[in-house]
């Protein structure tokens, strides 16, 4: 999964080198718009449905993995 959720970044972002220590603060193509674009890539990719307090949460790759593979659980 985390190999994936890495793709989707990769993708959504338009980087080629990103790692698992992407976040926010040091992505600076991971702004709102690309954050929205990564939450729906998310949702269709995994066939999950995340609530906005949810995806407040998701800062960085740590943060995203946990919160898909929670979801992913349901």
């Amino acid at each position: 999964m985390e190999e994936k959720i890495l793709i989707i970044m990769k993708e959504v972002f338009g980087i080629e080198d990103i790692d698992e220590t992407c976040s926010q603060r040091t992505c600076e193509k991971w702004d709102s718009m690309a954050h929205l674009n990564l939450v729906l890539e998310l949702e269709d990719e995994f066939g999950i449905s995340l609530e906005p307090e949810e995806i407040g949460i998701m800062t960085s790759f740590e943060t995203v993995c946990q919160m898909v593979a929670k979801k992913a659980e349901k």
